[in-house]
């Protein structure tokens, strides 16, 4: 499959599920400042993603959990374990990350997501190198829904609001 690679802002999108760079899920959600793509869902969405998540307990590196949408358009959210405790990102886990989400793209039905550069922000990853990785990952999946990835490009920043 090709992804389509757009800028703006990922919550914006026209697709039934959009995914959240998230962490391992260890340390409780109300003890973290979101930031980035899951500071935005908690501002627009509420709560009820963040509460839902925190039932799911530790998420192995790589991995992905689904949640509801909170008061956000989707179908879905898909919180992908895309940093490790050291919060950084590697190859191993943008790459699994890419690979769980899809594995619940797929299962459910859903016809389309939205991913942003994980671990591209708070997960210190260069956003051209993780664009890299998350298409490679990407183009190894067969999927004949839409696959966007979306680069945020705001004030002052380059891109890779994860």
């Amino acid at each position: 499959m090709e992804p389509i690679v757009v800028e703006g802002d990922l919550l914006d999108q026209d697709v039934e599920v959009v995914v959240n760079p998230w962490n391992r899920n260890v340390i409780p959600w109300w003890l973290l400042l979101p930031q980035g793509v899951s500071g935005a869902i908690k501002r627009r969405a509420g709560l009820a993603p963040f509460r839902e998540l925190a039932r799911a307990g530790p998420i192995p590196l790589g991995e992905a959990v689904q949640t509801g949408a909170g008061r956000l358009p989707f179908r879905a959210l898909i919180h992908v374990a895309g940093i490790s405790m050291l919060w950084r990102s590697s190859e191993r886990s943008i790459r699994g990350s890419v690979r769980s989400a899809m594995v619940i793209v797929k299962s459910k039905g859903y016809r389309s997501v939205a991913f942003p550069l994980i671990g591209a922000g708070t997960g210190g990853g260069s956003p051209e190198r993780v664009l890299d990785l998350i298409r490679d990952e990407l183009r190894s999946i067969e999927y004949d829904g839409e696959v966007r990835i979306v680069v945020f490009r705001g004030p002052d920043r380059r891109g890779g609001r994860s």
